[in-house]
């Protein structure tokens, strides 16, 4: 199966930017939205093959998340079943036969780390959820979870040690989350692999200067890691500030 994550930085301004194109090209069986900031039926998406499920957030253009799936899933699951987490649109949890699939859109932690406690909240809430889940069956997490875990994981780590997305805390938590059971794909594959990023600032020619930051996953079960067949970050695609990720895995 082929799965995709993309945070699209606002879908209506992506679809103009060439999003459908990469969509069909790339012909994911499950293609996961991030930062949509818009509802369902704001935009003509034609997807005939697909089924969609839109999580949006209460606030209108802000946050929220979309699935579009080829393969009907047996049940799905909007938040995390906490009133306080699930204003936002961040999550959708689609169960099949034999795993669960999650896209998630983590909350940012603001400038000077202003929503910095709320965040290590929802990291303790999140791991939670993920391991409920994971008792019952192999989990698939993807999405732009807005932490950078390791220095090779952004271009210029000292200078952004306070900064959010790559302060100390929320590194901690990322790594509590990998302790917990589960496998951070492509740095699994890639262990040395630098100059690898998928979010680059709109400011100081950061994309052409590939002076960005890896913050767009694909975490899944350790009992599945022997399953995945390949794993690509799209950083030449453009039509947002991230680039699309793809994980391809053997489910049969």
């Amino acid at each position: 199966m082929l799965f995709t994550s993309w945070n699209v930085n606002g879908l209506r301004a992506a679809i103009g930017k060439g999003f459908m194109d990469f969509f069909f090209k790339n012909n994911s069986d499950i293609f996961a939205l991030q930062e949509t900031k818009m509802e369902k039926g704001q935009a003509e998406i034609d997807l005939p093959d697909y089924l969609e499920y839109w999580n949006s957030a209460q606030k209108k253009g802000y946050s929220g998340t979309a699935v579009f799936t080829k393969i009907e899933p047996l049940s799905v699951a909007y938040g995390l079943g906490i009133e306080e987490h699930d204003t936002e649109g961040r999550v959708i949890t689609l169960e099949y036969e034999d795993f669960y699939f999650v896209d998630v859109y983590t909350p940012n932690s603001k400038e000077k780390l202003a929503r910095l406690d709320y965040r290590m909240i929802w990291e303790d809430v999140f791991r939670e959820y993920l391991l409920k889940l994971d008792k019952v069956k192999p989990v698939i997490v993807c999405g732009d979870l807005n932490v950078a875990h390791n220095e090779i994981d952004l271009k210029n780590p000292k200078n952004n040690r306070k900064n959010a997305g790559f302060s100390d805390k929320e590194r901690a938590k990322f790594t509590e989350l990998l302790e917990a059971g589960f496998v951070d794909v492509f740095r699994t594959l890639n262990p040395e692999k630098e100059n690898a990023y998928t979010w680059w600032s709109y400011r100081f020619k950061a994309r052409a200067n590939n002076a960005g930051w890896r913050i767009d996953y694909f975490i899944i079960s350790n009992r599945i890691m022997d399953r995945v067949k390949s794993f690509t970050i799209h950083d030449d695609i453009f039509g947002s500030d991230h680039c699309p990720v793809s994980l391809e895995i053997d489910l049969g």
